[in-house]
């Protein structure tokens, strides 16, 4: 059982005791085990990468609402160095980006991690149907066009998620 100092490091699995101070009762010892925490996550975790930060602020705020956990980054080469495998259930990705496209970043993102779902967000002009042919990576599911409504972007996360 772990004791619970502030300099040990708490991994999956781990059994983990802090005391907490209760009304009327005071103190009281309570076990928390993480490998429980992470499996009944019940939110789940998109990670939205676009070079403008109100769009991300935008999209974050929204998916927020609707229940979703949202990690947000404007630097594609920031996602690539921050990026932690399984703990997202899905991407969206602008395609125009300084640095690196995101095709070439969700190429990336799929060698570390195989099993998370893709979407590109791209400007209304863009063919989608031609970006599919050029770029048949496996696990992008779906394109949305910007400008999109929030309702619309939580309607096609939700849809990619089920």
């Amino acid at each position: 059982m772990h004791e619970g100092t502030d300099d040990d490091k708490i991994t999956k699995g781990d059994n983990y005791e802090h005391t907490f101070l209760s009304e009327p009762t005071g103190l009281q010892k309570k076990s928390v085990n993480f490998t429980t925490i992470e499996e009944k996550r019940l939110s789940k975790v998109v990670l939205v990468v676009d070079d403008d930060p109100d769009m991300t602020s935008v999209f974050s705020l929204g998916l927020q609402d609707e229940g979703f956990e949202v990690y947000t980054y404007n630097d594609p080469l920031e996602v690539l160095s921050q990026f932690r495998p399984n703990l997202y259930d899905l991407l969206l990705v602008d395609i125009n980006m300084p640095k690196m496209n995101g095709i070439d970043l969700s190429r990336k993102l799929l060698e570390l991690d195989s099993n998370v779902k893709i979407c590109f967000i791209t400007a209304g002009e863009a063919n989608i149907e031609v970006l599919r042919e050029l770029y048949p990576t496996r696990g992008i599911g779906c394109f949305i066009r910007k400008p999109v409504t929030i309702d619309e972007l939580v309607r096609r996360v939700k849809a990619e998620l089920d």
